[in-house]
């Protein structure tokens, strides 16, 4: 490359870098973030929106003049304001970021693994949900979300508690819903655990395709849900699954529902890169 497009490719990239840095300038306030909510709900005048959010009219004049000026905003000549298509689709962003700045905490000993990028993308999906933290919170949890479900139930665990298998015969043979169920190579499971799965009906489930299972080289995030609710889980520092916090949500509407569409999008993902099961590949301890 010579010294000319050299120059101009670094050009090209510091202009890049201004105009993000403008947007992330105008971004970086509560009342106009406040704003370009309110305007993602319908358009507004300044009056309204002054009163909506309980400040002065000149404090809003002010900051949707900037939002104008850094193509947010668009004010029609009647004085209504709305979001331009930039704006409609930044604010569309804003849960990536909240999502990750709320759980700063958690991230700063977890990791995301060698996740997918297109859902890393859509990691602002999981911004509505609550953060349950104990081991027999987790479990609990999960007994509850087994019992409640009437369709099917799904999960990419390291391992399935064995409290939990009998919980989900029990219920895909009362509703005759689907479980389906994928489990890392060397997953550790119980000596005991074969004659469980023996004397709950487990293997009579499997032979009639209400029970499935596939087998993964590496789980990279772990996720059990059901057709409402839904858990994730990240791997912590040790780049092991941390079963013992999880992010849960429960589908009463579309914020949580975009929640349980990225578990079910990633299960299924992930279900299509898994192979056939095989018990030879399980460490039994």
């Amino acid at each position: 490359m010579n010294l000319e497009n050299l120059n101009e490719n670094k050009k090209i990239r510091g202009s890049s870098f201004t105009n993000t840095e403008q947007t992330f300038i105008e971004l970086a306030s509560s009342q106009r973030l406040s704003i370009l909510f309110k305007l993602s709900l319908r358009d507004n005048k300044i009056s309204t929106l002054a009163k909506d959010l309980n400040v002065t009219i000149q404090e809003v004049h002010r900051n949707i003049n900037r939002l104008v000026d850094a193509g947010l905003v668009h004010k029609a000549a009647e004085g209504i304001f709305s979001l331009t298509t930039f704006g409609r689709t930044i604010i569309k962003q804003i849960s990536t970021f909240h999502f990750l700045s709320r759980n700063k905490d958690y991230f700063s000993d977890h990791t995301l693994g060698d996740l997918s990028i297109k859902f890393i993308q859509r990691i602002g999906a999981l911004n509505n949900c609550d953060y349950i933290s104990g081991v027999v919170a987790v479990i609990e949890l999960w007994k509850q979300l087994y019992n409640e479900s009437n369709e099917y139930i799904y999960g990419l665990l390291p391992q399935i508690p064995l409290e939990l298998i009998e919980t989900a015969v029990s219920k895909v043979k009362e509703r005759s819903l689907k479980f389906r169920y994928i489990l890392p190579q060397k997953a550790i499971v119980p000596k005991k655990r074969t004659d469980l799965l023996r004397s709950s009906g487990f293997y009579e489930l499997l032979k009639t395709g209400l029970v499935e299972r596939k087998m993964i080289d590496v789980i990279q995030v772990a996720v059990v849900l059901n057709e409402k609710q839904s858990t994730v889980m990240f791997k912590n520092s040790k780049g092991q699954i941390d079963m013992n916090s999880i992010f849960f949500s429960k589908d009463t509407g579309t914020d949580n529902g975009l929640f349980h569409e990225w578990c079910l999008d990633y299960f299924r993902y992930c279900w299509e890169h898994s192979r056939s099961f095989d018990e030879r590949k399980l460490t039994e301890v």
